[in-house]
């Protein structure tokens, strides 16, 4: 990070990862404390997320979803107390207004948004992204299939789409009496648990509280208290071996 950022001459500079094991970020956070050096922002991606030239089985089943991911990315940085420091962006599937708000309840400063603008494009999902060979000429280099993409149209449906989704978007931040969207909290969003019960999101996720992980971990929700001990700054490894059974829902490869 710090070559980058004096490479590009003090540009703006993070990375984008798709989280694992839990002891992974653990230890690019752990190296953060060490080195001083931190991202002007980290991009949680989602498993859920990719575009159609992803193998499915990395679609399917490698990865934590965006959900997991950014509350947790969130939470921590908030426990370290560099949460100040770093912008957190997400992406995968964030389609709808709702979609924006519900992750800028999560934690997120902003969301990245492919699928819907693809779509508006013409985008059908065969999955042949990366083949040259789309059916709609989307994502080709072939002069004759990029025939089907008609620019001034599909250009058209694109604006139209971006400026409607934000309209929406305005509106719910305007219906919850708020003035910003980065005002939205999950206390905001509200879950049904049953055919009979609600429930605040923000009575349902994990909340560190600021600087608590610098201290003891009796009191925090198990993925820190299992896996930060675990997590070194020098590798992505584990320091010792984690306890059978103990992987949170949702983190590394799902069944």
């Amino acid at each position: 990070v710090a070559k980058l950022r004096e490479l590009s001459g003090g540009k703006p500079t993070g990375f984008k990862f798709c989280l694992g094991h839990p002891w992974e970020w653990f230890g690019i956070v752990k190296a953060m404390q060490a080195t001083g050096i931190t991202p002007d922002f980290i991009v949680v991606d989602g498993a859920e997320g990719g575009t159609g030239a992803a193998p499915v089985e990395f679609s399917d089943h490698v990865g934590a979803p965006l959900q997991e991911g950014l509350l947790l990315v969130h939470n921590t940085l908030i426990g370290v107390n560099l949460r100040h420091r770093i912008k957190i962006g997400c992406a995968a599937k964030v389609i709808t207004a709702f979609d924006v708000a519900r992750m800028m309840a999560l934690g997120a400063d902003w969301c990245n948004a492919a699928r819907g603008f693809m779509m508006a494009l013409g985008c059908i999902q065969a999955q042949s992204c990366h083949t040259g060979h789309c059916p709609t000429g989307v994502t080709t280099q072939d002069p004759l299939r990029q025939q089907a993409l008609v620019v001034p149209t599909k250009a058209d449906r694109v604006r139209n789409f971006h400026r409607s989704t934000l309209h929406a978007l305005q509106e719910l931040v305007q219906a919850a009496g708020l003035d910003h969207p980065q005002q939205i909290t999950a206390h905001h969003i509200v879950r049904r648990i049953s055919d009979t019960e609600v429930r605040l999101l923000s009575n349902l996720v994990m909340q560190v509280q600021p600087g608590a992980l610098l201290g003891a971990l009796d009191a925090q929700h198990n993925v820190f208290r299992t896996y930060w001990p675990l997590a070194s700054a020098e590798s992505f490894q584990p320091v010792t071996k984690g306890p059978q059974g103990l992987m949170a829902p949702g983190f590394a490869m799902a069944a």
